[in-house]
């Protein structure tokens, strides 16, 4: 497996990723899935600090991971919010830790100082993945929002990133 900067070769099957996890109900609170239009938004947003990557074996891609702004305040410049997706077929399988490995060695290239990340309470795979790679939870948001036609939970969990700057 390689992980490397995402290109915009790799947008149609970055969106089928982001897709599934917009169906399967388990990273998103995101109801509706998205098209080209929106994943090409997404592709232009990425700047040197707010990179995405991609885990490819061969030609397929199996999961990516960005970074994106926390606030468009300046006193929030050195936080990141952080976006992990693999595919369904591959999830489970350690691709996810790769991807957070490349990310905050990126993040602390470019002088992030913490990443936050926001999760649903009975995604335990992520949160697994998360704790293991030193990311602690902060705390729950109670009924944050509605998925499926019920209020759900949305717990929230921090890392900060060795030698960042505040």
């Amino acid at each position: 497996m390689v992980i490397r900067p995402v290109e915009k070769k790799d947008l149609p099957a970055v969106l089928t990723i982001y897709n599934e996890g917009i169906e399967d109900r388990i990273a998103t609170l995101e109801t509706k899935v998205k098209d080209a239009s929106f994943i090409d938004s997404w592709f232009d947003e990425r700047t040197d600090v707010y990179a995405a990557f991609v885990a490819c074996d061969g030609d397929e891609i199996l999961g990516w991971v960005a970074l994106n702004p926390y606030s468009p305040r300046d006193s929030y410049s050195g936080v990141s919010e952080l976006s992990v997706y693999i595919t369904r077929t591959h999830r489970g399988q350690g691709i996810g830790k790769q991807l957070l490995r490349v990310i905050e060695e990126h993040a602390v290239s470019r002088k992030l100082h913490k990443i936050i990340l926001f999760t649903f309470p009975f995604n335990k795979l992520g949160q697994r993945l998360y704790v293991r790679a030193g990311y602690r939870i902060v705390g729950t948001f109670k009924e944050q929002g509605r998925l499926n036609g019920y209020y759900v939970d949305v717990m929230a969990m921090e890392k900060i990133l060795p030698n960042g700057e505040v």
